[in-house]
């Protein structure tokens, strides 16, 4: 069996490494280190979260970095602050015995003013930092990347989808020609070729093959509901699921952050946790979590890359994601240590097709099962309730409560009695509802618009987001606008509302856009929130969509927007 000493590590690395309990290195280390010691080669690592890519790439840099150069040795870029933080922390407990190392981590949502203060004071060997926050500190001139020997993109895929393109082609144009670039990434978008071929020369490549098997532990189960019954269908299932301890995600920032408050105000314990929180939130919610004060977390796919708890009994997706990695990661946060874990799915007509295509790509069988209606979710309460009772331990009472007591109920029937205490504990949950099945049945094929769903969604499925409609955005460059505007429905009279501006955005279909998607880029570009954006209508190349009147001057504002690498544009719209 190989282990660590046969891969040509120092001996200081390898003392760090027999402390923390490292012995035999995973698939990536094993085919990675022994290439890049030997011969530092540009390299391309192919690989989940979750394989052991820290070490392939951090245990080659501390093997190289001599720290009695006071530079910038290596940089080592990472989408997001949980992600720059794990990486930093275990760069600290790889070089423990590297003497003089300073490794040093930046990001944003922490004030900038101290990471130059502490830059300047002792320039770091080792640098890990958001791209955003880097291309900050560049821009004030607070850090010099014109010596760096190294250079790591970590999970460069995820930094592209998130929208930091154009930051890492700025911040490689302060870095020297002559250095080594290590770039690992889950999939290999249109975007990962472009870096390769720009920046890279001959890399080296090791693609390790995705275990596609999700836990055998987890029961695969989806709820199928309308659109705008999703959210009390949710209610419906935490009511039910008296003993759930779990994660609950959604795609954007701002859905995350609205079901918490909506779950808060209703009465479950629910927080949120997403990009737009400072650090100290998230830690703050974090440390609620895991003591259990908190029993329900409301998060983002790349928030979530932060949670290491291993006791969680469900997770659902409120949102489904776009592709089965996603999902499958996702639902590897439960059924963790060998226990038993629920991945909930909540469906609605227009993604039942993504289910369907997650369910052949994976392997599995996602079961249907019924939301519960109003008398049995009372049911399941009232049996938890009275077991509960039942087995609560009596403590001594003086004669004087207890007489007391008696006298005060002796007026009311055993019935009344049970009745009242009964409603005592669940007139908070009850609440009239209209509807009280809010099944749907597999049967109806059409989504909340009228439009069909099913094999639309299995060709956007099957194609994938990196596929063939992403590979041709670069070739469409000025075109888009154009072509967009020749497709808008002639004289249609798209806003009623007299309190709403109409607005043109030349992304659409052809750009995997969503209406989630679009709402955040509102959102972040005029502080919007959805009260004040009303209908969208999102056609192939461009999307049209209602914002209150008080924002249209912040809407037509110069201000540069960017999705993913391409420039936004947003204009008024006039239908006379």
């Amino acid at each position: 069996m190989q282990t660590f000493k046969d891969l040509g590590l120092s001996d200081d690395i390898l003392r760090s490494l027999e402390e923390i309990g490292f012995v035999t290195p995973t698939e990536i280390q094993s085919r990675s280190i022994p290439t890049l010691i030997a011969e530092k080669p540009d390299f391309i690592g192919l690989a989940q979260t979750g394989t052991g890519k820290t070490a392939a790439f951090g245990l080659p840099l501390l093997h190289f970095l001599d720290t009695t150069e006071n530079k910038v040795f290596a940089l080592i870029l990472a989408p997001t602050r949980e992600l720059a933080q794990q990486i930093a922390k275990e760069f600290e407990n790889f070089g423990k015995y590297k003497k003089g190392l300073r490794t040093m981590v930046v990001y944003g949502g922490t004030p900038i003013t101290t990471q130059i203060r502490d830059i300047k004071k002792n320039i770091p060997h080792i640098l890990v930092a958001t791209p955003g926050r880097l291309q900050d500190l560049i821009d004030r001139k607070a850090v010099k990347l014109d010596q760096i020997e190294f250079l790591v993109l970590d999970e460069a895929d995820e930094m592209l989808n998130m929208g930091f393109q154009e930051d890492i082609d700025k911040i490689l144009q302060f870095t020297p020609e002559e250095k080594v670039i290590w770039l690992f990434s889950a999939t290999m978008p249109p975007e990962i070729r472009r870096i390769i071929g720009t920046y890279m020369e001959k890399p080296f490549e090791v693609k390790i093959q995705s275990d596609s098997k999700t836990n055998e532990n987890i029961d695969h189960k989806y709820i199928y509901v309308n659109k705008h019954d999703k959210e009390a269908a949710l209610k419906r299932v935490l009511d039910y699921l008296t003993d759930f301890y779990g994660v609950i995600f959604c795609k954007t920032k701002m859905d995350t952050q609205e079901l918490a408050e909506y779950l808060d105000k209703e009465g479950y314990r629910a927080e949120p946790l997403h990009g737009d929180m400072s650090q100290s939130q998230r830690d703050a919610v974090m440390a609620k979590f895991r003591n259990k004060t908190t029993s329900i977390l409301v998060a983002t796919d790349v928030a979530a890359r932060g949670i290491d708890v291993d006791s969680l009994t469900h997770v659902v997706h409120y949102s489904l994601p776009e592709n089965p990695e996603y999902y499958t990661h996702r639902s590897g946060r439960t059924a963790r240590a060998g226990k038993k874990g629920t991945s909930l799915a909540i469906v609605t007509p227009q993604d039942i097709g993504r289910i369907r295509f997650f369910e052949r790509t994976i392997g599995i069988d996602i079961k249907h099962i019924k939301v519960p209606l109003q008398s049995q979710m009372y049911n399941k309460k009232l049996e938890k309730w009275t077991e509960k009772v039942i087995n609560t331990d009596t403590i001594e009472l003086n004669d004087e409560m207890i007489a007391k007591a008696t006298e005060t109920f002796d007026g009311l029937t055993k019935q009344e009695l049970i009745e009242k205490i009964l409603a005592l504990e669940f007139n908070k949950l009850y609440k009239k509802v209209e509807k009280d099945d809010l099944n749907i049945s597999l049967n109806e094929r059409r989504d909340d618009r009228g439009g069909r769903d099913g094999r639309r969604d299995d060709r956007r499925d099957d194609r994938g987001r990196d596929g063939r409609r992403d590979e041709r955005r670069d070739e469409r460059g000025s075109r888009d606008e154009r072509s967009s505007r020749d497709e808008r429905p002639a004289g249609k009279a798209f806003h009623s509302n007299p309190h709403m501006d109409t607005f043109f955005v030349n992304i659409g279909k052809i750009d995997n856009i969503h209406p989630g998607i679009l709402i955040d880029i509102l959102a972040g570009h005029a502080g919007l929130n959805k009260k004040q954006i009303g209908n969208i209508d999102i056609q192939k190349r461009h999307c049209l969509v209602e914002i209150d009147k008080k924002f249209s001057k912040i809407m037509d504002s110069s201000k540069i927007l960017k999705y993913r690498g391409r420039r936004i544009t947003i204009k008024k719209e006039d239908f006379k």
